[in-house]
């Protein structure tokens, strides 16, 4: 039986009178790929935020690995990796310092640690970047820097936000058998929002469907590929029939 990673109970963030989450309730289980869809603005990034301790919920809950409250929710943060919005990189340094960084941050002891952090720029595809600053790297290169800042330490849960933006074709395809690699030989489990639905499809075990800070729907890839089938329609238009909620009355040509 899987495990709960991540459960949220009515977690919701006001901006003034706004409701950017409104009372979300969702979890996600150990070895989930998670694929969290919404149209922008609907509250995916605040939504990150909250779980990742960024952003203050005005109302509700959530459990990470079981923790709860401010402190055991801050260590459990510990053992889980992030790329919210754009990577949170230092410009003037390289991408070995950058991982350094990191590892500082997390407490992870120097002593055989360079090993760990070559391994993992050569998993990402930053290894031949040398002395080379962050600040001169494409966009594409600094996602990948931000995905391996995100797994330093061996997280057991990453949380990633848009982590295909910036990439050409062959960059997603990179990604996708890197995050399939992590998932199904590391156990990682994954939360990630695209909007890049053709791509999720390639990925997501589950999914979450978002709209206007609202959970309207999860359901898993297979219960998701069987009610586009039977609907005749692509993930596209089932997220759109969600929305306006009606079906549509005859088949796609």
């Amino acid at each position: 039986m899987q495990e709960d990673i991540l459960v949220t109970r009515d977690l919701t963030k006001k901006y003034h009178k706004a409701l950017a989450v409104d009372h979300v309730s969702m979890s996600v289980k150990s070895g989930d790929i998670y694929g969290f869809i919404g149209e922008n603005g609907a509250g995916k990034t605040t939504f990150m935020r909250m779980i990742c301790g960024l952003a203050r919920p005005a109302e509700g809950e959530m459990t990470l690995y079981g923790a709860s409250g401010k402190s055991a929710l801050q260590k459990a943060r510990k053992n889980m990796g992030a790329l919210i919005e754009n990577p949170a990189v230092y410009p003037n340094m390289t991408a070995m310092e950058n991982l350094e960084v990191q590892r500082r941050y997390l407490g992870i002891k120097k002593k055989n640690s360079a090993p760990m952090l070559q391994d993992l720029l050569e998993l990402v595809g930053l290894a031949d970047t040398g002395k080379k600053k962050a600040k001169d790297f494409s966009l594409g290169m600094k996602q990948r820097l931000g995905l391996a800042i995100a797994l330093t330490g061996n997280p057991k849960f990453i949380i990633l936000d848009e982590p295909t933006i910036g990439l050409d074709p062959v960059g997603k395809a990179e990604l996708r058998a890197l995050l399939l690699k992590l998932n199904q030989e590391r156990g990682l489990t994954i939360f990630f929002s695209s909007h890049d639905l053709s791509e999720m499809k390639r990925l997501a075990t589950r999914y979450g469907f978002l709209h206007r800070g609202i959970l309207i729907k999860e359901l898993t890839a297979r219960e998701l590929e069987q009610e586009c089938v039977s609907r005749e329609i692509d993930v596209e238009q089932y997220f759109l029939n969600l929305i306006s909620g009606s079906r549509p009355e005859t088949p796609r040509p």
